[in-house]
């Protein structure tokens, strides 16, 4: 278990040093949230929350990746969404916006600048929806630690608030 513990944490940053000399790196527009497991494990997700493009908005049943690029999941634990294992490493995530329900998607290639592509989806979940009183001016994300081995990830965008669970495997 150590050792895999210790190759997240070299993996993690040769991605983001990767993807820094591509230009898809991380800069003054990126946040990052995670969610801290009962048993000290941790889920983490880095996204851009700035939209400054109008291309950049979501669209009703288009795939979003906020801000231009894909969040980035990170996880130190194999987690479950819904009824799809996601194993220890680095994701991208989209979202599918649509008036009733948005999906959250979990994809294995984190190459920066790559285009999204379904086949390399690892899970796919519907997330509820809700309405907030106080728009962001930006997307943001964050993670509520709802039971020792659930984290529900909140997207919040205008109006809307999307929420689904990841669970600890």
């Amino acid at each position: 278990m150590r050792v895999l513990a210790v190759c997240i944490f070299i993996l993690v940053p040769l991605v983001f040093a990767k993807a820094n000399d591509q230009g898809g790196g991380p800069d003054q527009n990126s946040s990052t949230a995670f969610c801290d497991f009962d048993d000290g494990q941790e889920v983490s997700i880095r996204y851009n929350g700035s939209i400054t493009n109008p291309k950049d908005e979501p669209r009703n049943g288009k795939v979003w990746a906020p801000g231009g690029s894909p969040m980035t999941l990170f996880t130190a634990v194999a987690l479950t969404l819904d009824n799809s294992t996601i194993p220890t490493g680095a994701y991208s995530v989209y979202v599918i916006p649509n008036k009733k329900e948005w999906t959250l998607i979990v994809n294995k290639n984190v190459t920066a600048g790559a285009a999204y592509d379904e086949k390399e989806d690892v899970a796919r979940s519907s997330m509820e929806l809700g309405e907030v009183d106080t728009p962001p001016k930006q997307l943001q994300v964050s993670f509520a630690h709802i039971a020792p081995k659930d984290c529900s990830i909140r997207l919040y965008y205008g109006k809307t608030g999307a929420f689904t669970d990841f669970k600890e495997k």
